[in-house]
């Protein structure tokens, strides 16, 4: 005989720790996720639910969690408004103090009637301050009402205090940073090559350099490349570290001689596209002799006192602290688990290694400081080599600089799901449910933070990765920023149609990303594209947040033609394309066609005809009607007809974006190069030269070049000449920075 409760079943649970247990797909068709997929998901979020007992338990410890009875670590509040707190964790009468980062002390009593929310009188100070109340004391994290915007970065730049002053249209570039090409590099973009994009964009008019994602990656799995399926969102990519960039040239190349890696670096660098294995571990060789070298001559030349380069290497260390140490220790770790020949991923290591605050991993540490401090030293470059991108930037002019890109999650396998284990995700992978494009669903075997940590941990975790992100930007773009309301999760092993939607706690996250957002000075960008549920946007838009809007999506109303310039979001960020999508060069051409039916990705028709054929077709109608769009908008003659595919009016396309109203909009290296293949091609593992495509000329010599010259010359034009006719509300005065 069952001895659950009414309410004590699976589908209750799952609902009330923040699953939706019925989701609509893109044909609007309503589903409900299965009772043991709910059962599975709950597990690996630590709510065990396998008879009536364990269900029970975990409803009441979700209880304890959301009732309010306890405050918890952190709660988020807005500048100038009253913060209200649960009435079953106060008393009425109660003294409460506010400690405020700025030193002031706030005294107040709350009067409450039983029963009803207590509201604290309102701060006007934005930032971390503590709640002390009874024996208790938390943080309140007090936001701004909106980001930091484009035009606060103007005005930043220009010394302008007035609330009046509207920017110019701004426009950037956005780059792939793997595929920038530098003589010397190795055989990989690096970050003497994007401090030079950005300067000599700068010149040009550019006040923006959008940047593919730096996060960490594998040192020990070189094949491991997606820069979207990073180890951690914590720490940096240090395959594009420059050799030469702190040590000078010719310690450059003693350490490329002394790794024997001469003629192999100059091959590397001569490939059309990355050789991700052999460039990697090339690179590493030569750091390392560098690091030796460090270790040996910087010391020594110090005789017992430290050099000034030693000296900042342990400062760098100091101040990262324990976070940056347990990265190190991970890729340690890994690097000689598969030498030993085990497995690389670490829920599948020695059990004591898999905790990073066993003594097991201490004695590992010690025992191998040497390669530890390796680690901790390509960090140190690293971390100099984007932070000399982004002042090349600032100092060539740019309002914005660098605008880093933030992944959607971390792979399950890194240092980030090992250093915070506890603040992760276990055994589920972040994806999307089946729809018109990917209809058996998508997983891509990432995971990101828990909910419910979020809420019992202080939403530290979510807090650290944002400072990572801004720490070296004038900027940020969010990916799939929808993932702050909702996540699809899928179990691992699973397929991805056998998922459910988790709910996140968008306010308490957009609130500190405000926060965090002015402590840096630097813009938010999300990226918005898909099912955008009603109303996100607006909710976007009162946070300061900027979407993005691409050519290929904006049509108008009725679908039958392509919105003008004028009718674009005055809110968003506009661009011709993404990584994911075809270049204006290669959507005329239907390049992206043929690579998806080359590869298999589409599907039989029902009326027999050949699926490439039809999909070609197609896009000629497409074709006709953008260049209609473009006469219309007066940026392609009027009386000539649409050029054959093969001759792509890629001008024609920047112009037009670049008439859009937006604050600012970037515009790919490969359509201000005429390139017709595009950077990743989603659903593709093998098939396709994902994230390894590189620009044919080196940074200095696309500068020299005509074509690319005219072109940055047409669009600076372009948006000098562009009006914003009504400012929109993100961009009034700023409130009161923290």
């Amino acid at each position: 005989m069952s001895t659950r409760r009414p309410n004590d079943t699976i589908a209750t649970l799952a609902t009330r720790a923040g699953f939706e247990v019925e989701w609509e797909d893109a044909h609007r068709k309503v589903h409900r996720v299965p009772e043991n997929t709910l059962a599975v998901l709950l597990e690996r979020m630590g709510l065990p639910c396998g008879n009536a007992t364990q269900i029970r338990q975990s409803a009441a410890a979700l209880e304890a969690e959301l009732s309010g009875r306890k405050l918890p670590p952190l709660m988020t509040a807005e500048v100038g408004r009253g913060i209200a707190l649960p009435a079953t964790a106060l008393k009425s009468g109660s003294h409460y103090r506010i400690e405020l980062e700025s030193g002031s002390i706030i005294d107040g009593r709350f009067t409450a009637p039983k029963g009803e929310q207590a509201l604290l009188a309102p701060v006007d100070e934005a930032g971390y301050h503590t709640l002390v109340l009874h024996d208790q004391r938390m943080t309140l994290a007090v936001a701004p009402s909106r980001c930091y915007t484009v035009a606060d970065a103007w005005r930043t730049l220009h010394n302008d205090d007035g609330d009046d002053a509207q920017p110019p249209p701004l426009w950037g570039i956005a780059a792939q940073l793997y595929g920038l090409r530098r003589p010397g590099d190795g055989g990989i973009g690096d970050y003497s090559a994007l401090a030079r994009i950005a300067a000599e964009s700068a010149k040009r008019g550019a006040h923006a350099l959008a940047v593919s994602p730096t996060h960490a990656m594998f040192s020990a799995e070189p094949n491991r490349f997606s820069p979207y399926s990073p180890s951690s969102r914590l720490w940096l990519n240090v395959t594009h570290i420059d050799p030469a960039a702190v040590f000078g040239t010719e310690a450059a190349r003693a350490a490329i001689e002394s790794a024997h890696a001469a003629d192999a670096w100059s091959q590397l660098e001569a490939l059309p596209l990355i050789d991700w294995p052999n460039a990697v571990v090339l690179k590493l060789k030569v750091l390392r002799a560098l690091f030796e070298n460090f270790c040996t001559q910087e010391r020594a030349h110090g005789g017992t006192q430290d050099t000034p380069r030693v000296l900042e290497f342990h400062g760098f260390c100091e101040r990262a602290g324990r976070a940056l140490e347990d990265h190190a220790r991970f890729e340690a770790i890994q690097a000689a688990q598969l030498a030993q020949g085990g497995n690389g991923h670490w829920r599948n290591w020695p059990e004591a290694l898999r905790d990073p605050r066993s003594p097991e991993v201490d004695a590992f540490a010690e025992a191998n400081r040497h390669e530890v401090d390796f680690h901790l030293f390509l960090q140190w470059l690293a971390a100099k080599g984007l932070s000399h991108a982004q002042h090349a930037a600032r100092e060539a002019g740019m309002a914005v600089g660098l605008i880093a890109d933030l992944a959607v999650g971390c792979d399950s396998a890194g240092s980030h799901a090992w250093s915070y284990r506890d603040d992760m995700l276990q055994g589920v992978s972040v994806g999307a449910p089946p729809d018109l494009f990917n209809q058996a669903g998508q997983s891509w075997s990432l995971t990101t933070f828990s909910p419910r940590a979020m809420r019992t941990q202080g939403f530290s975790a979510f807090i650290d990765m944002l400072r990572a992100a801004f720490a070296h930007a004038g900027g940020i773009r969010i990916d799939h920023i929808l993932g702050l309301r909702r996540l699809w999760l899928v179990p691992e092993g699973e397929s991805a149609r056998n998922g459910a939607y988790l709910r996140y706690p968008l306010e308490d996250l957009l609130r500190l990303i405000a926060l965090e957002s002015w402590r840096h000075c630097a813009i938010v960008i999300g990226e918005d594209l898909g099912t955008v549920p009603p109303g996100f946007r607006e909710r976007l838009d009162d946070h300061g947040i900027a979407g993005i809007r691409v050519l290929w999506f904006e049509h108008d109303e009725d679908g039958t033609g392509f919105k003008p310039p004028q009718a674009w979001d005055r809110n968003a960020v506009g661009t011709t394309t993404t990584h994911d999508l075809p270049t204006v060069a290669g959507w005329w051409l239907g390049s992206d066609i043929t690579w998806r039916n080359r590869i298999g990705q589409t599907t039989a028709r029902a009326d027999g005809r050949d699926p490439e054929e039809a999909a070609q077709e197609q896009r000629a109608s497409d074709r006709a009607q953008l260049w209609r769009a473009f006469q219309q908008a007066g940026v392609a003659a009027p009386d000539v007809e649409a050029p054959p595919p093969e001759s792509p009016p890629v001008d024609e396309a920047l112009a037009f974006v670049a008439a859009t109203p937006g604050p600012l909009v970037t515009f790919p290296l490969e359509d201000l190069l005429g390139q017709s293949e595009q950077p990743n091609l989603p659903g593709s593992i093998d098939e396709h030269p994902n994230w390894r495509r590189r620009v044919n000329v080196s940074v200095d010599e696309m500068f020299l070049e005509d074509d690319f010259s005219d072109r940055l010359l047409a669009v600076d034009r372009a948006r000098s000449a562009a009006s914003v006719s009504t400012p929109s509300a993100n961009t009034s005065s700023g409130p009161d920075t923290p």
